[in-house]
């Protein structure tokens, strides 16, 4: 069998992304042989660092689960993270080296693998690991172009979607292929289609969780359709996923003195993927919103096992999935209930959604102190819903969404940064919500930049 070096990969990704002509009339090396086999391409999706290791954290620097002090924003190593946190309208990225680039890194292994398949014969003998790999390469690519349209996009409108900017959609490893702006309809379909497909293909139990299997499909097109407002489809694949792996971690079997006290891998997460922590998001820096701090009961475990005591009775966050500094950027059995119990609560099926947030709750609060919410009033329950996804889900790269989406739904929330005496304020529907493309890529490639 022939071997690769996945050096190469990395040489024209970067070619894809920040478009340096300096390279495109070079060859590579002959001794870096490309992939060919089923056991090289699975060799290329599990690679961690490109795979699975650098999901984006601009929406959480930008959304409102936490604040500097005026001390710690000054003391920022870069200026784009000052811009980002104050809702700049330009310069917000480091070029090459930024959430852009790490975001398409993915799509182009995912291209890679998709184009060497067709090369490859289907049999009776291969026929498994062939779909399996597919389905994964499938998988990678429509989360990245999920997680790239919820930081460069607007808010999804079905009424709209045709006429606002979508994200390139890139489907070869081409790297002559000019990067051209879809709309935000076709945006979705790609996505959709690309998830839909690998649901089909994917096994129900990975290898290990940081391949994709069929329920993390089902779950990711759960989020998906939510971040679309369409409700229907939502509730119906989280249905999918949690019929195949509905596993919750009772919090009251944590040591909640431990730094980190949520293990990675951990019996919820169905899909693993890493955001490195952002330097404005380290824990060293960061203060949760005291209002969302407050929030939580003195019975819920929760406020001890994401929170940890910091200077000036502030808080700092302790509750990541990846059991350390870094935060979790995944896919988890309590987003998949929170995401089931919000559908149908919307849906009027009021008993349904207590039930989930209920069962989600009761592994959260001190054993025998969970009062059950009451399934009487939609409304009451829907707002509870949505204020315990905000309370389970802080710092997964999914607020940033949530407000573009829950702003679309009339929420008027309005986010507002204090800093040296001067207010900044990001508005309900703002177009800053769809945040600046990194300015190399608009000057090597040409594409429209969002409106500012």
């Amino acid at each position: 069998m022939k071997k690769f070096n996945p050096i190469i990969i990395l040489l024209f990704l970067c070619i894809i992304v920040s478009g340096c002509k300096k390279f495109l009339d070079e060859k590579p090396d002959a001794k870096l042989a490309v992939p060919t086999s089923l056991v090289d391409f699975q060799a290329l999706l599990d690679s961690y660092p490109a795979i699975n290791n650098f999901d984006p954290g601009s929406g959480e620097i930008s959304a409102d689960n936490y604040y500097l002090t005026d001390a710690v924003y000054l003391a920022l190593p870069q200026e784009t993270s000052r811009r980002m946190y104050t809702w700049q309208k330009d310069n917000l990225f480091l070029p090459q080296s930024n959430d852009w680039f790490y975001s398409y890194r993915p799509v182009f292994t995912s291209n890679t693998v998709l184009e060497g398949l067709h090369k490859i014969t289907l049999t009776a003998g291969n026929h498994n690991d062939y779909n399996n790999v597919k389905g994964q390469a499938l998988f990678v690519r429509g989360k990245a172009f999920l997680q790239i349209a919820g930081l460069w996009t607007s808010a999804y409108d079905a009424s709209t979607a045709t006429t606002q900017l979508g994200i390139p959609i890139r489907l070869t490893s081409d790297f002559n292929e000019a990067s051209v702006r879809s709309n935000l309809q076709e945006t979705y379909n790609q996505i959709i289609t690309d998830l839909s497909s690998a649901a089909a293909l994917l096994p129900i139990t990975p290898l290990q969780v940081m391949r994709s299997s069929k329920p993390a499909a089902y779950g990711l097109l759960a989020r998906t359709y939510l971040n679309m407002r369409q409700y229907d489809k939502a509730g119906l694949y989280a249905d999918s996923c949690l019929q195949l792996n509905h596993a919750l971690l009772d919090y009251n079997t944590l040591n909640t003195a431990a730094n980190y006290p949520i293990a990675q891998f951990n019996m919820e997460v169905i899909h693993e993927n890493k955001i490195p922590v952002p330097a404005p998001l380290s824990n060293s820096r960061a203060k949760i919103d005291s209002a969302l701090y407050r929030s939580y009961m003195a019975n819920d475990l929760r406020k001890t096992i994401f929170f940890k005591a910091s200077t000036g009775g502030t808080y700092a966050f302790k509750g990541s999935y990846e059991g350390g500094g870094n935060l979790f950027g995944g896919i988890a059995t309590d987003e998949v209930y929170l995401i089931r119990a919000e559908c149908f609560a919307r849906a009027g099926k009021l008993t349904e959604a207590a039930d989930d947030l209920n069962i989600l709750l009761k592994n959260r609060f001190k054993t025998g102190t969970f009062v059950p919410i009451s399934a009487s009033d939609q409304t009451i329950l829907l707002t509870a819903i949505l204020n315990e996804r905000r309370k389970e889900l802080l710092m997964r790269g999914l607020r940033w969404m949530d407000l573009k989406r829950l702003n679309k739904e009339g929420a008027n929330i309005t986010l507002t940064r204090k800093v040296n005496g001067q207010t900044y304020t990001l508005f309900p529907n703002d177009l800053r919500y769809a945040l600046p493309i990194p300015d190399d890529i608009i000057q090597l490639t040409g594409m429209q930049q969002n409106p500012k």
